[in-house]
């Protein structure tokens, strides 16, 4: 009873809609007015300690467990606790425990393995044809997944203004989308560089099937051991939120180490307008050593890497929108899901797309494109923004 009583106490004002909860003793509560639009059962008592020492890691190890069962949108649920003040998910009490990280290189390679060497199978089910695992840029309303994505790499690629028979580096080149279309629609010389065995392998497939292998190259090393010649320009995508707060300055100096002088880059990665942040539950089971580096934060190893901001843009809609597309396509690959991983796998990756979509729904987190430029800002861009749109 006395458990019961705490957990009531960190959830009666922890949302913003009607919500219904059934507690492990068998009353229940309706909180908000109107009918509840979610019902939230409890199978267990949660301790003081528990509760205390993280909240988010203690409730979502137990939606994993099926201890926690939710009727309605987990994504409507997590949204209305980020917008309450009084949430339990907004306050330092209950929020304090932050994971220690370690962001060696073997580390960092362990972590990147981790998640997306889970194989490109399970992958292929939910992402679209491109195998883009990163926000989608929604230019019409009714722009497809793969649509959105494609014109994503097209919005990052035409920022740089790209000249025929330049160089790219792509940080982090995911499966070679984004160094690929850079090679065979703007006539570029590319690299690509990523710690993803799983990865490395479809791309150089990739490469060979097009014919490309004069003209690109992907790399299976750690982006900070790096040899070649300067580029002219460099893309990085969703990847400074894997190299830890620790690392950030030298990401930032990396990517100018790498940049020809007055080369340009485009930086886009999930960041946080109210500063850096680490979750514990996504730290443990999607992303380990993952860390949401603040705006300011970025803006400041960006200069002290002696390179200026020539634009930011911020995507947070489009975000919101990528990941309530590969939850629906997730949800819809579960017969084909349940051949390959467990019931507990399967709540996992459902509770950790629904409760990214509500980070960014909420505003809790935000993914921001970053133009820099290595010396004066914009110095061999055009004067104007009408280029990016034009191209």
């Amino acid at each position: 009873m006395f458990n019961n009583f705490l957990l009531k106490k960190v959830l009666e004002h922890s949302f913003n809609i009607p919500v219904q909860v059934t507690y492990a003793n068998g009353k229940t509560e309706r909180y908000g007015d109107g009918e509840p639009q979610v019902k939230i059962t409890f199978h267990r008592d949660f301790s003081m300690r528990e509760l205390v020492h993280n909240a988010s890691l203690t409730l979502g190890e137990a939606y994993m467990d099926k201890e926690i069962e939710i009727e309605g949108s987990i994504q409507d649920l997590i949204t209305s606790a980020y917008e309450s003040a009084d949430s339990f998910l907004n306050n330092n009490k209950l929020k304090h425990f932050l994971p220690k990280q370690s962001h060696t290189e073997r580390k960092s390679k362990s972590d990147v393995q981790s998640h997306y060497d889970i194989g490109n199978d399970f992958y292929r089910l939910w992402l679209d044809k491109t195998l883009t695992y990163s926000c989608a840029y929604f230019e019409r309303p009714q722009d497809t997944l793969e649509e959105a994505q494609l014109n994503k790499v097209h919005h990052i690629i035409n920022k740089l203004d790209p000249k025929p028979g330049k160089t790219l580096l792509d940080i982090g080149c995911g499966w070679g989308t984004l160094m690929l279309t850079a090679c065979k629609e703007y006539d570029l010389n590319v690299v690509g560089i990523t710690l993803s065995k799983e990865q490395y392998d479809l791309v150089n497939e990739r490469i060979k099937a097009e014919g490309l292998e004069d003209r690109a190259k992907v790399i299976l090393e750690d982006y900070r051991e790096l040899k070649h010649e300067p580029f002219d320009y460099i893309t990085s995508v969703g990847m400074f939120e894997h190299v830890g707060k620790e690392n950030l300055g030298e990401y930032f100096q990396k990517i100018s180490e790498y940049l020809k002088p007055n080369g340009a880059a485009l930086i886009h990665g999930i960041t946080r307008q109210q500063g850096g942040a680490v979750n514990a539950w996504i730290d443990k089971y999607i992303f380990p050593g993952g860390y949401v580096p603040g705006l300011t934060e970025n803006i400041e190893h960006i200069i002290d890497a002696g390179m200026q901001v020539a634009d930011i843009e911020t995507l947070r809609r489009h975000y919101q929108k990528t990941l309530e597309l590969w939850d629906q396509n997730f949800r819809r690959a579960l017969p084909e899901i349940k051949k390959i991983e467990d019931e507990r796998f399967i709540r996992m990756w459902d509770l950790y797309l629904q409760a990214c979509a509500a980070s960014f729904e909420s505003g809790n987190i935000d993914v921001i494109q970053y133009l820099i430029s290595k010396g004066p800002s914009g110095s061999n861009l055009p004067m104007t923004r009408e280029y990016m749109y034009q191209a």
